[in-house]
C-alpha cells in the first residue's frame, strides 16, 4: 500500500494515520522525498481502504502488490519525467541521447567531445573519471580533479555530465559536479551506496547489473527511491549469458517490460551491451523501437586510441549518423 499524503498535512495527522495501520497489523514507514510524502504500509489482513481514505491530509491510496512499491507503475500510471534544468528533460517529448569516451582521459578529449555533441545538439555527456576496471593495472580514471575540469568545460558549453559514483565516499565531493550519478553493474546491489544516493537530490541511473534480472534493477531503484530521491532512470546495459559472439547480451525485452512495470525512464546502452563498434548503431535503433527514453552510447575522436572500450566506442563521424537517425526513429515511434 502506498499512501499519498497532501504538501499541507500536519504531524498530527500523519500520526493519526500512521496509528491508524498499527491497529490493522500493519507496517509503516515514511518517505520523504523533493516531490512529496509517502507512507509505505506491509501487512496482509484485508480492510476497507475507506477507512484510512477519509481521514485529513491524505491525497490518495494505492494498493501496490509488487515489493517494489514506489517505483511500480501500478500507483503511478502517467511516466516520470526527469528535470535537470536548462529545459534538459528526460521521459518526454525528445530522445534523450548520451554520448562521450568510456573514460574522461584530459582537457583535449573533453573538449573535442563537448565540441562534438554541441555540434549535434547532444545535451548529455558521459564518461567515467572513477572507473571500476577488471585488471589492477587499466586506467582508472582522472578523480575528482578530472571531474572539476570536466565541469567546467561542460558548464560553458550547456552540457549535463552523466558518470559513475562507485562508492559511498565519492558523492558529497561529486555532487558539485555531476548531473546524473550513474551506478554501473557491478554496483547494482551496493546497497549501503544506493541508500546513500537516496539522499541526495540529483538524479540517478542505474545499470542493470551483469547477471541482474529485471526485478532486482527495479528493487534497486527502490533502495534510492524509498531513501527520497525520485529522480531515477533506469539503465538496460546488456547481461551475461552463455554467448560468446558479444561482449554481453543486450536484452531488449526489457524496455518494454521495465516500462510497463514502472514508472520511471528506461534508457539503453547498446555499447555495453554488445561491445562490437560496427553493431552498436543498430542495437541503439532497436532500443529506440522498443520504447526506449535515451540512449547511451560511447563516442571518442580516435576510437582505437582510447584509454578504454575502444572496440565499442564510435567515432565521431558515426556518432553523428547515429543521432540523426537515433531522433528520426524516436519521431516514427511517437507518431505511432
Amino acid at each position: 500500500m502506498i499512501i499519498q499524503f497532501e504538501p499541507d498535512i500536519t504531524q498530527d495527522q500523519l500520526t493519526e494515520v500512521e496509528d491508524h495501520l498499527a491497529n490493522l497489523n500493519y507496517k509503516s514507514r515514511l518517505v520523504k522525498t523533493q516531490k512529496g510524502q509517502y507512507l509505505i504500509g506491509i501487512g496482509k489482513g484485508a480492510f476497507d481502504i475507506r477507512e484510512i481514505g477519509y481521514q485529513p491530509g491524505i491525497k490518495d491510496i494505492h494498493i501496490v502488490s509488487d515489493d517494489y512499491k514506489l517505483v511500480s507503475r501500478k500507483w503511478k500510471v502517467g511516466a516520470t519525467c526527469i528535470d535537470l534544468g536548462d529545459d534538459a528533460i528526460i521521459g518526454g517529448d525528445e530522445l534523450a541521447i548520451m554520448a562521450g569516451p568510456c573514460s574522461i582521459e584530459g582537457e583535449e578529449n573533453i573538449a573535442n567531445t563537448i565540441k562534438h555533441l554541441s555540434e549535434n545538439g547532444i545535451r548529455y555527456m558521459r564518461g567515467g573519471v572513477f572507473k571500476p576496471r577488471s585488471s589492477p593495472y587499466s586506467f582508472r580514471g582522472m578523480g575528482i580533479e578530472g571531474l572539476k575540469l570536466w565541469y567546467e568545460l561542460a558548464k560553458a558549453a550547456g552540457i549535463k555530465i552523466v558518470t559513475e559514483v562507485m562508492q559511498v565516499s565519492q558523492i558529497e565531493e561529486m555532487y558539485d559536479y555531476v548531473d546524473i550519478y550513474q551506478v554501473g553493474a557491478r554496483n547494482t546491489q551496493n546497497f549501503n551506496l544506493l541508500e546513500e544516493l537516496g539522499k541526495v537530490d540529483k538524479a540517478v541511473m542505474i545499470k542493470r547489473g551483469i547477471s541482474g534480472t529485471i526485478d532486482e534493477l527495479l528493487y534497486s531503484a527502490e533502495y534510492v527511491f524509498s531513501g527520497g530521491n525520485e529522480n531515477l532512470l533506469l539503465c538496460e546495459r546488456g547481461i551475461r549469458t552463455y554467448e560468446k559472439a558479444s561482449r554481453n547480451t543486450l536484452d531488449l525485452n526489457a524496455v518494454p517490460i521495465l516500462k510497463e512495470k514502472s514508472h520511471l525512464p528506461v534508457i539503453v546502452d547498446p555499447s555495453h551491451g554488445i561491445g562490437i563498434r560496427d553493431y552498436v548503431p543498430p542495437m541503439a535503433l532497436a532500443a529506440v523501437m522498443a520504447g526506449a527514453d535515451g540512449i547511451i552510447y560511447e563516442a571518442h575522436q580516435k576510437p582505437n586510441e582510447a584509454f578504454s572500450d575502444g572496440a565499442q566506442t564510435l567515432d565521431y563521424s558515426q556518432s553523428a549518423k547515429l543521432t540523426h537517425k537515433l531522433r528520426q526513429s524516436f519521431k516514427l515511434v511517437k507518431s505511432w
